[in-house]
């Protein structure tokens, strides 16, 4: 018996970390999501500081989120799919892009790495890890500035 396998780009989650890191990484996937008939979530953790004091309100993280989000939906709109957005506090960044997947039903993670200031530095390194050895789904690393051939133009 022969199980139907669903494309890797048919719902998969996006987490985004900062507007140059949505740009990129909506850049990179939607093509292909587009491309498979699919939908698209992307998720944005906003990283609680586990009893340590926050060096931003709340009100300015949401904010730089609905901004976030905001890039994402234009993208969007641009490919022709659907787009559902994610805001998530948590002290474990990957864990709640984990569970962000689990709540999505995702069918894969899918993101583009890259350094910053922000915790998207933990994603090049602990927080991808976690995401390659406990994710119970395919993790998807594009490059950024892919194009639909799945060239890279851009740096990675």
């Amino acid at each position: 018996m022969t199980e139907h396998v669903e494309p890797l780009f048919s719902r998969p989650l996006l987490p985004i970390a900062n507007a140059d890191d949505a740009e990129l990484t909506c850049a990179a996937a939607f093509p292909r999501i587009a491309a498979a008939g699919g939908r698209a979530s992307v998720v944005h953790v906003i990283e609680k500081a586990g009893g340590a004091p926050d060096k931003t309100s709340v009100e300015q993280r949401e904010e730089v989120a609905d901004e976030l989000f905001d890039v994402a939906r234009r993208a969007a709109d641009d490919a022709g799919i659907d787009l559902h957005t994610d805001l998530r506090f948590a002290t474990d960044v990957g864990d709640a892009i984990l569970e962000a997947a689990a709540e999505a039903d995702a069918t894969a993670i899918v993101f583009t790495p890259r350094g910053g200031r922000s915790w998207w530095d933990l994603f090049s390194g602990a927080v991808r890890d976690q995401l390659v050895r406990h994710s119970d789904r395919p993790v998807v690393v594009l490059p950024a500035g892919a194009d639909d051939d799945g060239d890279a133009g851009g740096e990675t």
